[in-house]
Protein backbone atom coordinates (compact mmCIF):
# COMPACT_ATOMS: atom_id res chain seq x y z
CA UNK A 1 0.00 0.00 0.00
CA UNK A 2 2.58 2.79 1.08
CA UNK A 3 4.43 1.57 -1.89
CA UNK A 4 1.39 2.67 -4.36
CA UNK A 5 1.17 5.78 -2.31
CA UNK A 6 4.64 6.70 -2.61
CA UNK A 7 5.60 6.11 -6.43
CA UNK A 8 8.82 7.68 -5.60
CA UNK A 9 9.65 4.67 -3.59
CA UNK A 10 8.22 2.94 -5.50
CA UNK A 11 11.04 3.60 -8.51
CA UNK A 12 14.16 4.38 -6.23
CA UNK A 13 13.69 0.51 -4.49
CA UNK A 14 13.03 -0.56 -7.89
CA UNK A 15 16.44 0.91 -9.23
CA UNK A 16 18.11 -0.58 -6.29
CA UNK A 17 16.19 -4.07 -7.25
CA UNK A 18 17.34 -3.96 -11.02
CA UNK A 19 21.06 -2.75 -10.02
CA UNK A 20 21.53 -6.06 -7.72
CA UNK A 21 19.45 -8.62 -8.88
CA UNK A 22 18.83 -7.13 -12.21
CA UNK A 23 15.45 -8.68 -14.28
CA UNK A 24 15.65 -11.81 -13.89
CA UNK A 25 17.96 -13.38 -10.66
CA UNK A 26 16.25 -14.85 -7.81
CA UNK A 27 17.15 -12.74 -4.75
CA UNK A 28 19.18 -14.37 -1.95
CA UNK A 29 20.41 -13.39 1.43
CA UNK A 30 23.72 -11.41 -0.19
CA UNK A 31 21.36 -9.89 -2.54
CA UNK A 32 19.70 -8.70 0.67
CA UNK A 33 22.56 -7.06 2.75
CA UNK A 34 22.89 -4.78 -0.10
CA UNK A 35 19.32 -3.97 -0.55
CA UNK A 36 19.44 -0.62 1.89
CA UNK A 37 16.88 1.60 0.84
CA UNK A 38 14.72 -1.43 0.68
CA UNK A 39 14.98 -2.51 4.58
CA UNK A 40 14.44 1.06 5.58
CA UNK A 41 10.98 1.13 3.71
CA UNK A 42 10.49 -2.13 5.29
CA UNK A 43 11.32 -0.57 9.12
CA UNK A 44 9.23 2.58 8.19
CA UNK A 45 5.92 0.43 7.17
CA UNK A 46 6.30 -1.70 10.24
CA UNK A 47 6.74 1.40 11.98
CA UNK A 48 3.34 2.53 10.62
CA UNK A 49 1.71 -0.43 10.80
CA UNK A 50 3.21 -2.73 12.86
CA UNK A 51 2.25 -6.52 12.69
CA UNK A 52 0.41 -5.93 16.50
CA UNK A 53 -0.36 -3.12 17.65
CA UNK A 54 0.42 -3.80 21.41
CA UNK A 55 1.97 -6.24 23.56
CA UNK A 56 1.66 -6.80 27.20
CA UNK A 57 4.59 -8.31 30.15
CA UNK A 58 3.55 -9.18 33.66
CA UNK A 59 5.82 -7.58 35.74
CA UNK A 60 7.63 -10.18 37.88
CA UNK A 61 9.20 -7.91 40.99
CA UNK A 62 7.86 -4.88 42.22
CA UNK A 63 9.82 -1.87 40.02
CA UNK A 64 10.35 1.42 39.44
CA UNK A 65 10.47 3.02 35.91
CA UNK A 66 10.88 7.36 36.40
CA UNK A 67 8.61 7.99 38.84
CA UNK A 68 5.95 5.19 38.58
CA UNK A 69 6.35 2.77 40.83
CA UNK A 70 5.01 -0.89 39.55
CA UNK A 71 3.80 -3.55 41.49
CA UNK A 72 4.84 -7.25 40.76
CA UNK A 73 1.94 -8.86 39.01
CA UNK A 74 0.72 -5.92 37.48
CA UNK A 75 0.17 -6.51 33.31
CA UNK A 76 1.87 -3.85 31.61
CA UNK A 77 0.67 -2.77 27.87
CA UNK A 78 2.99 -1.49 25.37
CA UNK A 79 1.10 0.10 22.75
CA UNK A 80 3.15 0.18 19.59
CA UNK A 81 1.14 2.26 17.45
CA UNK A 82 0.79 4.98 19.52
CA UNK A 83 4.50 4.57 21.05
CA UNK A 84 5.92 4.48 16.84
CA UNK A 85 3.48 7.90 16.15
CA UNK A 86 5.10 9.32 19.11
CA UNK A 87 6.53 13.16 17.91
CA UNK A 88 8.46 13.45 20.84
CA UNK A 89 10.61 10.34 20.21
CA UNK A 90 10.38 10.04 16.20
CA UNK A 91 10.09 13.92 14.95
CA UNK A 92 7.96 16.46 13.79
CA UNK A 93 6.94 14.19 11.04
CA UNK A 94 6.19 11.24 12.63
CA UNK A 95 2.85 10.54 10.79
CA UNK A 96 4.78 10.70 7.71
CA UNK A 97 5.87 7.81 5.58
CA UNK A 98 9.79 8.85 6.08
CA UNK A 99 12.30 6.04 4.98
CA UNK A 100 14.87 8.39 5.40
CA UNK A 101 15.07 7.97 9.62
CA UNK A 102 16.41 4.20 9.21
CA UNK A 103 19.36 5.85 6.73
CA UNK A 104 21.52 5.16 9.83
CA UNK A 105 20.24 2.60 11.19
CA UNK A 106 17.40 1.49 13.42
CA UNK A 107 19.31 2.58 16.81
CA UNK A 108 19.39 5.98 15.17
CA UNK A 109 16.36 5.94 13.39
CA UNK A 110 14.60 7.94 16.73
CA UNK A 111 15.51 9.72 19.89
CA UNK A 112 15.93 6.44 21.90
CA UNK A 113 17.84 3.66 20.37
CA UNK A 114 15.21 0.61 21.28
CA UNK A 115 12.14 2.97 19.63
CA UNK A 116 11.42 0.29 16.78
CA UNK A 117 9.49 -1.89 18.82
CA UNK A 118 7.45 -4.12 15.87
CA UNK A 119 8.85 -7.53 16.44
CA UNK A 120 9.64 -6.56 20.50
CA UNK A 121 13.12 -7.29 21.44
CA UNK A 122 15.38 -8.49 24.04
CA UNK A 123 14.74 -12.60 25.07
CA UNK A 124 10.96 -12.23 24.05
CA UNK A 125 11.66 -11.10 20.16
CA UNK A 126 9.76 -12.60 17.67
CA UNK A 127 11.31 -15.45 16.61
CA UNK A 128 9.56 -15.46 12.93
CA UNK A 129 11.45 -12.23 12.36
CA UNK A 130 14.04 -13.10 10.53
CA UNK A 131 11.97 -15.41 8.72
CA UNK A 132 8.75 -12.78 7.90
CA UNK A 133 11.69 -10.27 6.69
CA UNK A 134 13.24 -12.53 4.22
CA UNK A 135 9.59 -13.41 2.98
CA UNK A 136 8.72 -9.91 2.88
CA UNK A 137 11.67 -9.06 0.51
CA UNK A 138 12.10 -11.72 -1.68
CA UNK A 139 8.12 -11.14 -2.50
CA UNK A 140 8.50 -7.62 -3.16
CA UNK A 141 12.10 -8.18 -4.63
CA UNK A 142 10.54 -10.50 -7.11
CA UNK A 143 7.68 -8.23 -7.49
CA UNK A 144 9.11 -5.21 -8.39
CA UNK A 145 11.59 -6.60 -10.66
CA UNK A 146 7.96 -7.56 -13.37
CA UNK A 147 5.45 -5.21 -11.81
CA UNK A 148 4.48 -1.48 -11.46
CA UNK A 149 2.19 -1.50 -8.39
CA UNK A 150 -1.10 0.89 -7.83
CA UNK A 151 -3.91 1.03 -5.88
CA UNK A 152 -7.58 0.43 -6.74
CA UNK A 153 -9.57 3.61 -6.41
CA UNK A 154 -12.01 1.11 -4.60
CA UNK A 155 -9.32 1.20 -1.47
CA UNK A 156 -10.92 2.36 1.65
CA UNK A 157 -7.78 2.84 4.51
CA UNK A 158 -9.43 1.30 7.35
CA UNK A 159 -6.56 -0.76 9.67
CA UNK A 160 -8.48 -2.69 12.01
CA UNK A 161 -6.80 -4.79 14.77
CA UNK A 162 -7.64 -8.86 14.54
CA UNK A 163 -5.19 -10.12 16.41
CA UNK A 164 -2.51 -8.71 13.89
CA UNK A 165 -3.07 -5.61 11.62
CA UNK A 166 -4.90 -5.98 8.89
CA UNK A 167 -7.07 -3.62 6.49
CA UNK A 168 -10.83 -3.88 7.72
CA UNK A 169 -11.72 -3.81 3.59
CA UNK A 170 -9.06 -6.05 1.76
CA UNK A 171 -5.99 -4.04 -0.46
CA UNK A 172 -7.31 -3.95 -3.91
CA UNK A 173 -3.61 -3.66 -5.17
CA UNK A 174 -2.99 -3.42 -9.38
CA UNK A 175 -0.56 -4.72 -10.63
CA UNK A 176 1.09 -3.19 -14.27
CA UNK A 177 3.32 -5.56 -16.17
CA UNK A 178 7.00 -3.42 -16.92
Amino acid sequence: MLLSLHQDWQEKLRDEVSEECGKDKTPDSDTFSKLKLMNMVFLESLRLYSPVSFFSRDATKDLTLGHLKIPKGTTIVFPLMKMHSDKAIWGSDADKFNPLRFENGVSRAAKHPNALLAFSMGPRVCIGQNFAMMEAKIVLTMILQRFRLSLSSEYKHSPVDHLTLTPQYGLPVMLQPL
